[in-house]
């Protein structure tokens, strides 16, 4: 089989498909301000709204995060709520083949598929990323094995990509072991250990299935999730952490600094888009 090349986006294209996850953030924006579901922007999104008021130029995605608590009452009201007629609510249990630890809100009637993910059965779609955050343990080695079980269940998730995608043989054939094991067996494992960690409150905050930078390897500091502002993006105005500048000197650090030229690139890798089918 032939393997897929990598499309690249013209500018024209990269400002369409910023409009369309536009459009998306301001659906969620409208469920969470009706049924007072706390969120914040998160990543390069939350970035591109302190430093430029909207999208970083060359950014391609948009991200939001929320505590686990927010995002069970966001589901819940999403099946009344979300435009089904233009999204589509991603995530394992809404999708059989999805396999990755955050949910996306899909555009309907596009097509967006990452370089390297062709074979895989989940709905494809433009997205944004809706980030999940739990608590971490407060203990010294209760830390550390958390933080090896996140580690675990992040590989056994990843594992049918690693097959194909790792450079050595000895990695895939520890991701061959892996993808053995069944997707939601690895979810069951997350959701018992987000379960055990939530009944108190702890220093740290964490999204387990994504690796945060080394400055904040092991979670975000409680204050963090605990206050929100108000910032402008894209023209509108969004949920944001209110300690915003704690989040993105430990994500980024001199995060007013652009990177040099030569960076300034959509991040993500794609195969295949397909916009035609909105305005």
């Amino acid at each position: 089989m032939r393997k897929a090349q990598e499309y690249k986006l013209s500018s024209e294209e990269l400002r369409k498909l910023q409009r369309i996850e536009l459009e998306m953030l301001i659906e969620v924006d409208r469920i969470c301000r009706k049924h007072n579901i706390q969120y914040s922007l998160d990543g390069g999104t939350l970035l591109g709204a302190v430093r430029h008021k909207g999208f970083i130029p060359w950014d391609d995605d948009i991200d939001v995060i929320m505590l686990r608590k927010e995002y069970a009452k966001f589901r819940r009201v999403c099946k009344k709520e979300l435009d089904t007629a233009r999204f589509f609510l991603q995530d394992y249990k809404s999708d059989p083949y999805y396999r990755w630890g955050w949910a996306k809100i899909r555009r309907e009637n596009t097509e967006h598929v990452r370089l390297g993910q062709e074979f895989l059965k989940q709905k494809t779609g433009i997205f944004i990323d809706i980030f999940v955050a739990d608590n971490v343990p407060d203990s010294f080695l209760m830390r550390r094995l958390h933080h090896f079980l996140c580690f675990f269940i992040r590989k056994v998730l990843y594992a049918p990509l690693g097959v194909r995608q790792a450079g050595k043989r000895r990695e895939r054939a520890v991701y061959r072991i892996l993808s053995r094991i069944p997707r939601d067996s690895a979810f069951a494992l997350r959701n018992r250990l987000a379960w055990a960690c939530n009944r108190r409150d702890t220093e740290l905050i964490s999204h387990y299935t994504l690796e945060y930078p080394k400055s904040c390897r092991y979670g975000l500091p409680r204050r963090c999730f605990e206050e929100f502002i108000e910032l402008e993006f894209e023209g509108h105005m969004f949920q944001a952490f209110k300690d915003y500048e704690v989040y993105l000197r430990r994500h980024y650090g001199d995060y007013r600094k652009l990177p040099p030229v030569e960076e300034r690139v959509p991040h993500s890798k794609i195969s295949k888009i397909d916009m035609s089918g909105v305005e």
